[in-house]
């Protein structure tokens, strides 16, 4: 009796263990089929036994798309079957995806965030008018919060100003204007007050 007892270590490896042993020896089992209709009807079984075990995902896009591909890869390519969509190759498994581009547009503040730059840009490509100057003052007041949410003191408006200028590359040039922006007290409020509405609105939610 002691000598029938299987252990795991000593068993096939499973090529996507999630799905078990019982779904990959009947894969096996179906690999091994001969007649090629019989093995297409195995393999459209071993599909339906796969989407009842994943029932959550059947409102994932290309469920049955993924279903079949996840089939050949644990025949480990070895099914040759009539499939609904193009049988996926090792080397595409193998493939290795491209890195990543994270944006680095001034990582000397990223306290801005980089939507910041990219409203810069807008307002750069802006003709010369009240609209691309309301645009600036709205982009600065927003730069003045984002400090303030960062540094949590008072800033002056000299520095979001020099700020604005190396951020735009010397094309918006407040330095020297009588502009104001809003007070850094009214800054604070505001932002305390729409953190305390969304959270009512949360509390709400839950009831």
């Amino acid at each position: 009796m002691i000598d029938q007892l299987e252990y795991n270590t000593e068993r096939p490896h499973l090529i996507i263990p999630e799905y078990g042993r019982h779904l990959q020896k009947m894969v096996n089992q179906c690999i091994a089929i001969e007649d090629r209709e019989e093995r297409n009807k195995c393999a459209k079984s071993i599909i339906a036994v796969m989407g009842n075990l994943n029932p959550h995902l059947r409102d994932v896009p290309d469920f049955q798309h993924k279903l079949w591909d996840q089939l050949f890869i644990i025949s480990d390519f070895k099914l040759d079957v009539e499939a609904p969509y193009p049988k996926p190759s090792r080397e595409e498994l193998a493939e290795r995806p491209e890195p990543l581009k994270y944006p680095q547009n001034h990582p000397k503040y990223r306290f801005y965030g980089n939507n910041i730059k990219r409203m810069i840009d807008v307002a750069n490509s802006w003709e010369d008018g009240d609209k691309k100057t309301g645009l600036i003052l709205t982009i600065a007041n927003h730069m003045k919060k984002s400090f303030l949410s960062w540094n949590k003191d008072t800033v002056e408006d000299d520095v979001i100003f020099q700020h604005l200028y190396e951020l735009s590359e010397g094309k918006i040039n407040l330095k020297n204007s009588d502009e104001d922006l809003s007070d850094s007290q009214d800054l604070m409020k505001n932002k305390k007050h729409f953190k305390k509405s969304k959270g009512k609105r949360n509390n709400r939610k839950r009831h």
